[in-house]
């Protein structure tokens, strides 16, 4: 319908796309101190999920969010009151704003949410035991035009993944380094 009113509009697919049932931006998983699976939270990950994005100038929101914005034709949640979704802005998502109107803080989710496994102690106590920042977001595409190739829009969504890199040091290698007045800077990730 919006390509008939002459928006530009595509079809984007998100693969190992999450559903943020709570909105509190992770998919968790709770579980016994046996490692059995509790059924507490309603949070999923589905293999996919396909939405559609349109191109608007967003004066509600400011020109920096302008562009692409998201519109899910098949909601699954209510969104003040009504089942609908968008139209969230891929800027916003990108940028962790979700704060905004308009279903900013799913889609966020939908794209970038953190699988945690808890253990549950008692209904007072909890540890959180894993967290999986990589899983969530994966492959988001759309169709090439003019051709059946996909191309791959998760750029639009997300910043690259921070790679690790490992290496080992000897405490003395370390300390001599210190001595040499060295400086090194070492990050977890």
């Amino acid at each position: 319908v919006l390509r008939c009113l002459g928006i530009p509009t595509r079809v984007i697919t998100n693969f190992n796309s999450a559903h943020d049932k709570n909105l509190n931006l992770s998919i968790d998983k709770y579980i016994d101190m046996s490692g059995n699976n509790l059924h507490l939270s309603e949070d999923s990950v589905w293999n996919f999920h396909v939405w559609n994005e349109s191109w608007f100038i967003r004066r509600d929101l400011g020109s920096f969010y302008d562009g692409w914005q998201v519109l899910d034709a098949t909601p699954q949640e209510k969104s003040k009151g009504i089942y609908q979704c968008g139209p969230a802005s891929t800027r916003a998502i990108k940028e962790g704003d979700v704060n905004l109107d308009y279903d900013s803080p799913f889609v966020f989710a939908a794209v970038n949410a953190d699988c945690v496994t808890w253990i549950r102690y008692s209904k007072k106590r909890k540890e959180r035991v894993y967290s999986d920042t990589r899983k969530i977001g994966k492959f988001i595409s759309t169709k090439a035009v003019g051709t059946n190739s996909r191309v791959d829009v998760t750029a639009n969504y997300k910043y690259p993944e921070v790679k690790e890199i490992s290496f080992k040091i000897s405490y003395s290698q370390y300390k001599n380094s210190l001595m040499d007045d060295r400086k090194i800077l070492v990050t977890a990730v």
